[in-house]
């Protein structure tokens, strides 16, 4: 079939497909790619983000899940995941400046790995597979325009004075410095329980256009904060915190821009519900949730507690250099280092395990570190925490008030003083010290 000066593409059309519930919405598979229409085919528009400009021979719309599938030739097969907010675009609502689409209901449960590890695991090259759908509840959002940095507006604005014809000249050095220092604008969506309270923050892209962002239906990982981003590879896996409960839930969408917050869209509403598969659930699953929330508390807390102290580990190893390159400085700082680095190793042990048997493969008694690790373990099943949970949270809860008192006098207090008394002395510069000076 050939539709002369309708489609974009001129070509052949090889497939066409209407929505089951809105006649208007149809796709066109074409020599070119997909394309689809809102309005029964007086404007068409193509459906790209990832597929390639190939013919699209078939085209299938799952009804249950309101799935786009296409038959490409030569490339394989394309899913687009519930095209449902394609129904409610009209020319009125592409005029707003953002749209926060109404999600699919979502399920809860935990994801399993057949081959045993992440992905399609040790499996090969020949062994063929495709990622699943993403986890949890899918975020769609349109943004008529992009979020524009200052620089992004500056050179808009020296391309329209272009040409028109006009001068364009140098920005100020006041001008190039605020766009250095800009934070990047950000989209966030923000998602609440019934309550009202925040579970998570989710951000996506500031280009306009549609665009897809996913929630785990978790609440934040309490693990130290990563700037860059983790290698992926079989054995990998994103931090992940504990598991919401079912229930309705609404998400907005807002923006911050130079340090300015402004809601754009919503709230709109959905629902996560139990997957009820699991062969023991667990029967109160709010009481799980608490338990799992102080199990993060500490895990948190214990995994600050480790990062700290091996952050004075490094200062003290500075110190003691910093104590021999100081002319004039006193002979007793190298003990004190001393101490206190025996005093930090041993409190080490207790939060983290004895490196020293570990290094000849002995046995080694369980940290606190990995008692609380082996409490939050219990966030990826769907039974109830168990006995052994329990018990271990409260070991490691009851050893670690006073290991994390101990590491606090020490940092706060020793380490801060003897950092003092040296800096006072003109001993030369080391991590976690403020230099003082003044003229003479």
């Amino acid at each position: 079939t050939s539709i002369a000066g309708d489609l974009p593409a001129k070509g052949t059309v090889y497939t066409l497909a209407e929505d089951h519930e809105k006649p208007e919405l149809l796709f066109a598979g074409t020599e070119f790619g997909v394309f689809f229409t809102i309005d029964a085919g007086q404007h068409w528009v193509q459906l790209e983000s990832g597929v390639p400009t190939i013919a699209v021979r078939d085209i299938e719309l799952q009804r249950r899940e309101n799935d786009l599938v296409l038959g490409t030739f030569g490339r394989g097969f394309f899913i687009l995941d519930d095209y449902t907010p394609l129904r409610s675009l009209s020319e009125e609502a592409l005029e707003a400046e953002a749209i926060l689409f109404t999600p699919r209901n979502s399920l809860l449960f935990n994801e399993t790995f057949e081959l045993g590890y992440n992905a399609k695991a040790f499996q090969g090259d020949a062994f063929y597979t495709a990622p699943n759908p993403p986890l949890g509840v899918v975020f769609t959002y349109y943004l008529e325009e992009e979020i524009e940095t200052l620089e992004d507006q500056r050179h808009e604005a020296e391309s329209e004075l272009e040409e028109a014809g006009g001068s364009v000249s140098y920005p100020s050095w006041e001008e190039l410095r605020r766009e250095d220092r800009e934070q990047e604008p950000m989209v966030v969506l923000t998602v609440r329980d019934q309550a009202g309270e925040i579970v998570r923050r989710v951000s996506g892209p500031t280009d306009a256009g549609i665009h897809r962002v996913s929630w785990d239906l978790r609440y934040p990982s309490p693990e130290p904060v990563e700037l860059e981003e983790r290698p992926s590879n079989a054995f990998s896996s994103d931090p992940i915190g504990p598991m919401v409960v079912p229930g309705v839930y609404t998400v907005t969408l807002a923006q911050r821009v130079r340090g300015e917050w402004r809601e754009l869209a919503g709230p709109v509403s959905f629902e996560a519900a139990a997957l009820e598969l699991s062969s023991l659930p667990a029967p109160d699953r709010a009481e799980t949730l608490a338990f799992h929330r102080r199990t993060a508390a500490l895990s948190r807390a214990v995994s600050g507690a480790v990062e700290v102290a091996t952050e004075a580990e490094s200062r003290l190893s500075h110190l003691r250099q910093a104590a021999t390159d100081t002319a004039g400085g006193s002979e007793e700082w190298v003990d004190r280092i001393d101490a206190l680095g025996e005093h930090l190793a041993n409190l080490l042990v207790e939060l983290t395990g004895d490196p020293t048997l570990r290094r000849h493969n002995e046995p080694t008694p369980p940290s606190i570190a990995s008692r609380a690790e082996r409490a939050t373990s219990g966030w990826t099943s769907s039974a109830a925490p168990t006995g052994t949970h329990r018990r271990q949270y409260e070991i490691a809860a009851e050893a670690f008030g006073p290991v994390l008192a101990a590491l606090r006098e020490l940092i706060e207090t020793d380490l801060a003083a003897l950092e003092a008394e040296m800096e006072a002395e003109g001993a030369p510069w080391t991590p976690g010290r403020m230099p003082v000076w003044g003229p003479e």
